[in-house]
C-alpha cells in the first residue's frame, strides 16, 4: 500500500471498518525475531520511553485509528508503565504502522510535534480516537483536533505535505512488514519474542516476567 500526499490532504470519509479487519484483539501467538535486527531504528529514528539499559525491550507497532491499539494504550500501557517501565526494568519503543492515510496523516503530525511531548500527544490521540479518526469528515476532524495540540492551519497542512516524512512513516511499515512480518495491529515484539493482539495486563506481566 502506497500512501500518497495526495490521498490524505483529499480525503473526506474514513472507512472505519476496513481499518479495524487488519486488527486483532487480544490473540496472541509467539515466535521470535532476531533482535539485534529488530532494534536498529528505522528512518525515523525510535520514540523511546523507559531505561535503555532496562533488561526486558518491548517493541510495539501500532496504528493511530485501531482500535485495539487504543486500547492497549488507555488501559494496559499504564500499567506496565508503572510496574515496569518506571522501575528501570522495561525499555518500551512504538513504532508507526499506519493502516490507512488518516493513521499515517495522524502519526506524521506526532512526528512534526515538539519531540519532548510525543508520548503525551500519541496518548491523546488514541484516547481522542474516535472524535478524529472515525467521522464523515476526517480530514478537517484532523486539522480541528491538531489545533488542540498546538498546530496552525498552515503547520498542519506543511506536515502533511512534507513527503519525506511521509516516505520514512511509510519506511517504518514497509521494514515491519518485510523484514518482520508484520501484518497486523497491534503487534509487540518482548525481547524480540512476537506477541499480537491487544493482550491484557496480567497476560503482559507473565510475558515480561519470564524475561527478567
Amino acid at each position: 500500500m502506497t500512501i500518497s500526499r495526495r490521498k490524505f490532504l483529499k480525503t473526506t470519509t474514513v472507512l472505519a471498518g476496513a481499518a479495524a479487519a487488519a486488527t486483532v484483539p487480544g490473540i496472541s501467538f509467539a515466535d521470535s525475531v532476531n533482535e539485534a535486527d529488530l532494534l536498529k531504528p528505522g528512518p525515523l529514528g525510535d520514540k523511546i520511553m523507559g531505561d535503555p539499559d532496562a533488561p526486558v525491550t518491548i517493541v510495539e507497532y501500532a496504528s493511530l485509528t485501531c482500535g485495539h491499539c487504543a486500547d492497549f494504550d488507555q488501559e494496559t500501557l499504564p500499567q506496565i508503565k508503572k510496574e515496569f517501565i518506571d522501575t528501570g526494568k522495561v525499555r518500551y519503543i512504538f513504532r508507526e504502522f499506519p493502516l490507512d492515510p488518516i493513521a499515517a496523516a495522524a502519526s506524521m503530525l506526532a512526528r512534526c510535534a515538539p519531540e519532548d511531548k510525543y508520548f503525551d500527544i500519541i496518548d491523546l490521540m488514541f484516547k481522542e480516537q474516535r472524535n478524529w479518526a472515525f467521522t464523515n469528515d476526517p480530514y478537517n476532524s484532523l486539522l480541528n483536533f491538531s489545533k488542540q495540540i498546538g498546530f496552525t492551519q498552515e503547520s498542519f497542512e506543511k506536515c502533511l505535505t512534507n513527503q519525506g516524512l511521509l516516505d520514512a512513516v511509510n519506511g517504518v511499515r514497509d521494514r515491519a512488514a518485510q523484514e518482520f512480518g508484520v501484518n497486523s495491529t497491534p503487534t509487540f515484539f518482548v525481547n524480540g519474542e512476537r506477541h499480537v493482539g491487544a493482550l491484557r495486563f496480567d497476560e503482559f506481566k507473565t510475558i515480561i516476567d519470564q524475561q527478567l
